[in-house]
């Protein structure tokens, strides 16, 4: 077998795993953050929120594990995405990989708050603190874990910016989602750094999420099924 077609057939490769696991990433993260964590965490309450959690402990370790497993899967989309990418511009893509595994560490502490949640509500029989400064510490925590995602999820924007700029080079990928994964990394990046230092203008942030939803969702997801199908087939060059 020649060298360009073992290249061409290891690009296949990291192509359908990087689309398999992008959309495996959006249906535990609508699992996770969308139906648990909306479902047991009130903002601003921590006693509904402790029993909620402790009413449904199983429900939350879930919830951890859902979010593990999003963390590993940022890792191989990494890997995928570069050696994809990497034919139409290896410095960038290169520099898109190093972006997104920055987000994953930062994903990475935002979780370690929710081990920490996981570890006050499981022993609340036994607890060495009295129950509302557990209550209180649990829903420090909580509240820890969005700024320090939102933080990076402005650093996985500017990495969807570089995706989008280099996919746009190449004309074998649809332009629509070229289109698509650079209005969401605007939307990250907007939304996100409005949440850190602008918490205050909740209707800006209103208006964001509204007018991004569909491109948020649409762009990853759309290059992750295009990959799956089409990514590969042909040559990825410029």
């Amino acid at each position: 077998m020649s060298t360009s077609i073992q290249e061409h057939c290891y690009e296949r490769k990291a192509a359908v795993t990087t689309g398999i696991t992008l959309i495996i990433m959006a249906l535990v993260a609508f699992f996770s953050y969308t139906y648990i964590h909306g479902k047991l965490v009130v903002p601003g309450d921590a006693s509904t929120t402790f029993n909620q959690i402790t009413a449904s402990y199983g429900l939350f370790k879930a919830e951890i594990l859902g979010w593990v497993i999003i963390l590993i899967s940022d890792v191989v989309v990494s890997w995928g995405l570069y050696v994809f990418l990497k034919p139409i511009h290896q410095n960038l893509s290169l520099l898109g990989a190093c972006l997104r595994l920055t987000y994953s560490s930062l994903l990475g502490i935002a979780i370690l708050n929710l081990l920490i949640v996981m570890l006050l509500t499981g022993n609340s029989d036994q607890a060495l603190l009295p129950i509302e400064q557990t209550q209180a510490l649990m829903l420090l925590c909580l509240e820890a874990f969005e700024p320090i995602w939102s933080v990076g999820l402005i650093v996985f924007g500017a990495h969807l910016l570089i995706v989008g700029y280099v996919t746009l080079k190449s004309n074998r990928i649809p332009k629509t989602i070229n289109i698509l994964v650079l209005l969401a990394a605007v939307g990250y990046i907007a939304i996100h750094l409005c949440k850190t230092f602008l918490p205050q203008y909740d209707a800006l942030i209103t208006v964001l999420q509204m007018v991004f939803a569909i491109p948020m969702v649409a762009g990853e997801l759309g290059l992750g099924i295009w990959m799956l199908i089409k990514g590969g087939t042909q040559s990825q060059r410029a």
